[in-house]
């Protein structure tokens, strides 16, 4: 779903950041061979979340939802030389895809894969984090949140993709196997009123949160 008219989106992305020719090949690779290759960040998606580590510059990062590895990867592109991305995912056949590009970038040493339940995993980590990246099962959302808070330094931050649900968001009704767009809208309000972070909306491609610690 385009929340601005499909022409201004193709000229945003156009006059943004080129997409490195690595993650070229992992999103030419995830459409051809990975199901719901949507799930990718993408180009542009993609140049923002890089551009926001870069501006952090975070000594560690934390994401939950690896998928094939793009935001990953984007995301890395700001770390500190001795820092560390830690990425967990449900999904164990995707682990050698992931790794495979983990590896052709300068970052493989840097990036720790985690396999299972973040829920599980999270409060094992031994560290704390500058920058959180949220792009899993959308029900979990709140309960990641409540999760992460503890590890995340003051002015960290989080961000959070997915939040407008292809505009689902402003439903008042849902069908009876919808759980995710009623845990977004909780979600949302849950940013909105905790006042341990200060939050902003915005309407890059599915909906992107950035929320940061007070």
């Amino acid at each position: 779903m385009h929340f601005i008219p499909e022409d201004i989106d193709n000229y945003v992305e156009t006059h943004s950041e080129s997409e490195p020719e690595l993650l070229q090949q992992l999103n030419r690779e995830t459409y051809q061979k990975i199901l719901q290759p949507r799930m990718l960040s993408g180009h542009y998606q993609g140049r923002f979340l890089s551009l926001i580590s870069k501006l952090i510059n975070p000594k560690n990062i934390l994401e939950i939802g690896t998928y094939t590895g793009y935001s990953a990867l984007c995301l890395a592109e700001g770390i500190q030389k001795d820092g560390i991305l830690d990425t967990i995912d449900i999904n164990e056949e995707l682990f050698d895809f992931q790794r495979k590009y983990f590896d052709q970038s300068g970052y493989g040493k840097q990036i720790v894969q985690h396999l299972g339940n973040a829920l599980d995993i999270i409060p094992k980590l031994d560290k704390t984090y500058d920058l959180v990246f949220i792009d899993a099962d959308k029900e979990n959302y709140s309960n990641y949140f409540e999760v992460i808070m503890d590890k995340l330094n003051t002015g960290g931050v989080i961000l959070s993709d997915n939040v407008l649900w292809s505009g689902k968001v402003l439903n008042t009704t849902f069908k009876k196997d919808d759980t995710s767009t009623p845990a977004l809208i909780e979600y949302n309000k849950l940013l909105k009123d905790d006042p341990r972070v200060e939050t902003v909306v915005l309407p890059i491609r599915d909906g992107l949160t950035i929320s940061r610690k007070v």
